[in-house]
């Protein structure tokens, strides 16, 4: 029998045999692909074909108290570039079209090389349409540019507020990696002001949208089949106690200046205006704000983004008698009959503590309405240091006012405590209680904190925590919720009170150094200062509220390098005032009704 007789019933049979095992592995996978794994395929191939789309929701609006809007959204169009798909040899192109200076797209792109290479980057916002109907023409030629449709803050109404509004920014990866629940890297946050302490309320709830998709990612249709979209909620609305027509003043007033202005209503606490000068222009936040102009804002010698209302730290100068006055009330030192004579000032040892002119006798009343130094030097001593200090932290001094923007400091107020820390216990003497007591010296104050105390002396000691948020509109109900402050009830007896507004009342409307701001129609109370400054011309401060008999502003001036309190201060602060009362007078204001439905 030949050998290919032999072998080929053999060969046969085994090539059969492999054949069917072929077949039933084949079978058995098919099965298995087909029916065992059926869902999660079919997951798999939804995955590859439905895109899920993050629909950022609208942030809240701010209005004024009267309800006129603040800040609001607009629509825009944003600039991204992804990456890993990028082709970086269209920089010069992209860069030359949006009409930015060389390096600009490497600038963002390496300052973002913490995110993954397949995370868009935001380069530019608001970009003009311009722009957007070129990139449509050559999208095939620029792999990984696309532009999206984003809501960006809008600054049309006129109000700078930078300084309390603040602004939204990119957030870092510092915040992301603690909040990664809430945000997604790209997102928008509040970065300072109003923006930043009430980001919880503003941000509202992300939406999602499903979309079918082919293998290029090119959108065919709505996906419908077992996924809804999320509508995206957007953020509940704040309705600030800003005045629009007294803060157009108040910024008006300041332009070309630096200082600030914060003017309170003093029963409940809330903000009228606020400034602090320079500012910056919020506008400039809207879109991605370049390294470059980064850094001319922070180069700037005026530094536009420091909060001078808050942050920044000064000697009131005579604004502050009125505590040492009280002290000396409360304390028994001094009454209505206490009197002592001006000559032009005093020594003490063989220092010589003068003063701006010679008053003869002088009682209380008088030295607040003359601003009479001497008196003031010659009633400390009895005070003493620390009830002196603890009357200043009475009055918000030396502490922060927990205001609703976080950004503030709180001052220095000496006491025997901080003296013997600082100089140690025998390396001071009571003579420093002279400088003090007309608001010199180691004691440093901020605007704001100025503000909340004449605001406490306008109301005869009751007020509320400074704020700017009056209410909030929640966007899911249309329902609107008033916001409760803190309130503040001061230790100080009426009497004193009634005398220490006396003598503000005649500092404007007798003789004293604010009477060139005396009206026929509105009686304003106050208090000029002009304080020393070792770095230039002195400080002007101006304190006061108006009208005296029922307060309903209070407010506190300070214009840097500028002389005297009366020539530049108070006629702002007057300016405030009367806009503010009138427009009380006219009721030009709006109901919240309106608002909400």
């Amino acid at each position: 029998m030949s050998e290919n007789q032999f072998g080929s019933p053999t060969r046969e049979r085994i090539l059969i045999f492999i054949l069917m095992g072929f077949f039933a592995v084949l079978v058995l996978n098919l099965f298995n692909m087909q029916i065992i794994q059926y869902y999660n395929y079919e997951e798999k191939s939804t995955e590859n074909s439905v895109r899920q789309a993050v629909q950022n929701a609208p942030r809240g609006i701010f209005y004024d108290r009267d309800y006129n809007v603040l800040v609001s959204n607009k629509p825009s169009f944003t600039l991204q570039i992804t990456p890993a798909f990028y082709d970086k040899q269209n920089t010069e192109l992209i860069e030359k079209v949006l009409g930015v200076g060389e390096g600009y797209i490497d600038n963002i792109l390496n300052s973002t090389r913490i995110y993954s290479i397949y995370m868009p980057r935001k380069i530019m916002r608001d970009v003009d349409f311009k722009f957007i109907a070129w990139l449509e023409e050559n999208s095939e030629k620029l792999p990984g540019v696309e532009y999206i449709v984003e809501l960006q803050r809008d600054y049309s109404s006129g109000i700078k507020g930078a300084h309390f509004l603040g602004y939204i920014k990119e957030i870092s990866s510092e915040q992301y990696q603690r909040e990664k629940e809430i945000y997604d890297l790209g997102d928008y946050v509040g970065f300072n002001g109003l923006e930043k302490s009430y980001e919880s309320m503003l941000r509202g709830k992300k939406g999602i949208k499903y979309t079918l998709v082919d293998s290029k990612q090119k959108v065919i249709s709505k996906y419908k089949d077992g996924l809804e979209d999320k509508v995206p909620i957007k953020g509940n609305d704040l309705v600030l106690s800003i005045d629009s027509d007294a803060q157009r003043i108040a910024e008006k007033a300041f332009k070309g200046k630096r200082g600030a202005l914060v003017a309170i209503e003093p029963s409940t606490g809330e903000i009228i205006a606020f400034v602090s000068a320079p500012e910056y222009d919020l506008s400039d936040f809207t879109m991605v704000t370049s390294q470059d102009a980064w850094g001319k804002l922070n180069r700037d010698p005026d530094k536009p983004l420091f909060n001078r209302a808050t942050m920044s730290i000064y000697s009131p100068g005579s604004t502050y008698k009125m505590i040492t006055a009280i002290a000396g009330l409360e304390k028994g030192v001094i009454t209505t009959n206490t009197h002592y004579t001006c000559s032009g000032g005093i020594y003490y040892g063989d220092r010589p503590f003068r003063c701006l002119h010679v008053h003869g006798r002088v009682n209380v009343v008088e030295a607040i309405e003359k601003s009479c130094n001497v008196f003031f030097y010659s009633i400390i001593q009895n005070v003493g240091l620390d009830n002196w200090s603890n009357y200043s932290h009475l009055f918000g001094f030396g502490d922060k006012t927990g205001i609703d923007i976080g950004e503030e400091i709180a001052g220095v107020v000496p006491s025997t405590q901080y003296y013997n820390r600082v100089y140690g216990k025998n390396g001071w003497t009571s003579g420093y209680l002279l400088s003090l007591t007309i608001g010199q010296g180691e004691l440093s104050v901020t605007p704001l904190q100025l503000a909340k105390y004449v605001a406490l002396i306008a109301n005869n000691g009751h007020s509320a925590v400074p704020h700017f948020v009056k209410g909030i509109v929640y966007s899911d109900t249309h329902q609107y919720e008033a916001v409760i402050p803190k309130k503040i009830n001061i230790d100080v007896s009426q009497s004193s009170f009634d005398i220490v507004r006396e003598g503000m009342y005649k500092v404007v409307n007798g003789e004293g150094s604010a009477r060139n701001i005396k009206m026929p129609n509105l009686k304003i109370a106050g208090k000029t200062g002009t304080a020393q400054n070792p770095f230039g011309e002195d400080h002007a401060f101006f304190v006061g509220f108006a009208p005296f008999d029922n307060p309903q502003i209070a407010v506190a001036v300070v214009v840097e390098n500028a002389g005297f309190g009366s020539t530049h201060a108070a006629p702002i602060a007057r300016d405030v005032m009367v806009s503010f009362i009138n427009k009380n007078k006219q009721g030009d204001s709006k109901n919240v009704a309106a608002l909400v439905n």
